[in-house]
């Protein structure tokens, strides 16, 4: 078994939690605010997290996804000696580390295509960059065009088929192994990158450290096409996403019960795929701002801990954090005082519940190793198992706003269920049916 089957992650956004100014001075020294960060390692040892995905790190222009040194650390969070020592406390706290690479595009400050601008057509990194062409115009009046992220002009796509790109970013990579030992790559953009380049970066990541973890950022399309042997080892499950808090808003439990049947059903295209599973990110609204109910934040994350994957909180979610993505990120990253958050945060109960998921998760393999198997499903309810051969474990959500009476039809000889949120309940099941008393948006775990 690797280590990324157990794990379970906390995903920050350093540039926002660390409140740093919006735009890099590269005239300024650097900053030392990733030690101000060393108190949330302590905070997810304590919830019982194992993972850190952080990022972007490296020296850029303004959000972190605009690179222009993938050597350096960004001033704005310190320096390599900085992060160095923050990578330690993480390991030793038992936690792996996954940074955020963003090997697509560069910001429009980085080096090579600085000197383009430069020397235009003399310039010996003119093959560096996807689409350069010398003729006609572009909004910041370069005299030349070329290809952007999704047409951000401020993001230049690289030519990952170039030899030279390629040694660059593999020898930040190897920087990044050998000065941090990190676990592993989340891999920015992931789903328009050219995949002899994933394929490529595969086998040198791994030639370097053989249990290193590449999970890529793909939103649409068939996972399976990036996450395969040989290539990324995870992507990021964004069609399960939506359904994750729009099947209880619409009081449709089908949503996210198709997407799991089709990903891991017994004819599941997803079966061997540890899918990154996520309820919030730096990308898109906070949950808490998403569920029209707040009483139902804690059976969308039991939810998501059960389900086949491997789970992830957004820091501050856990304490119930709100911002809606509108025109600007802004508040979906945060600058967030964690003394201020265990003291007075708004969902100091779900914070409580969630370092009980994450023991009981941990504690069961049958969450992440047993296979998926649907029992029951309405509108409003939803019940699913995760089957090993030593037993199984249950998970039964009621998306309604009143109690309801559950009867859950059961295969095989098991009788006696354990509820794993709450020691003293247990229930009886009888003629191959579980009957079960459910409270108004509420999650059961159920362990035979």
């Amino acid at each position: 078994m690797n280590w990324i089957d157990t794990t379970i992650f906390y995903h920050i956004y350093p540039l926002g939690l660390c409140g740093v100014q919006s735009h890099n001075d590269f005239s300024q020294p650097p900053v030392d605010r990733l030690d101000e960060l060393h108190p949330w390692l302590e905070h997810m040892a304590a919830m019982g997290i194992n993972g850190l995905y952080i990022g972007p790190l490296f020296e850029s222009v303004w959000h972190g996804y605009d690179t222009v040194d993938y050597y350096n650390i960004d001033r704005r969070l310190g320096t390599n000696q900085s992060f160095a020592r923050f990578a330690a406390q993480a390991h030793a706290l038992g936690i792996k580390v996954v940074l955020d690479a963003v090997f697509n595009h560069v910001g429009r400050g980085f080096w090579a295509f600085r000197d383009v601008l430069e020397k235009r057509q003399t310039s010996q990194f003119c093959d560096w960059f996807s689409g350069l062409k010398f003729e006609g115009d572009n909004s910041y009046h370069d005299g030349l065009t070329y290809e952007g992220w999704a047409g951000h002009e401020s993001l230049v796509k690289l030519n990952l088929n170039n030899e030279e790109v390629r040694s660059h970013l593999f020898g930040a990579v190897k920087q990044w192994i050998d000065e941090y030992q990190i676990d592993g790559l989340r891999l920015d953009a992931a789903d328009v990158m050219d995949k002899d380049f994933l394929s490529a970066l595969a086998g040198f990541s791994k030639n370097l450290k053989e249990d290193f973890w590449l999970m890529g950022e793909v939103v649409h399309g068939d996972y399976t096409a990036w996450a395969q042997p040989g290539r990324l080892d995870s992507v990021t499950n964004y069609i399960a996403y939506k359904g994750l808090y729009s099947s209880f808003n619409d009081h449709n439990m089908f949503e996210i019960a198709y997407t799991l049947q089709q990903q891991f059903g017994a004819n599941g295209k997803m079966l061997d795929l540890g899918l990154y599973s996520f309820a919030d990110n730096h990308d898109v609204s906070r949950v808490a701002s998403m569920l029209k109910d707040p009483a139902e934040l804690l059976a969308l994350y039991v939810l998501m801990f059960s389900m086949p994957g491997i789970p992830s909180i957004y820091y501050g979610s856990e304490f119930g954090v709100r911002g809606r993505k509108e025109d600007q990120d802004a508040a979906l990253r945060p600058a967030l005082n964690l003394n201020e958050l265990l003291a007075h945060g708004e969902r100091l109960d779900l914070y409580e519940a969630l370092k009980k998921l994450i023991k009981i998760r941990k504690q069961h393999p049958s969450f992440f190793d047993g296979a998926y198997r649907q029992l029951l499903l309405s509108n409003e309810q939803f019940a699913f198992s995760r089957d090993l051969q030593s037993g199984f474990a249950v998970t039964v959500i009621n998306a309604a706003d009143h109690a309801v009476s559950i009867d859950i039809p059961l295969d095989g000889n098991q009788t006696h269920y354990t509820d794993l949120m709450d020691e003293t309940a247990s229930y009886e099941a009888h003629d191959g049916h579980l009957y079960i008393e459910m409270p108004p948006s509420s999650a059961k775990w159920l362990m035979a």
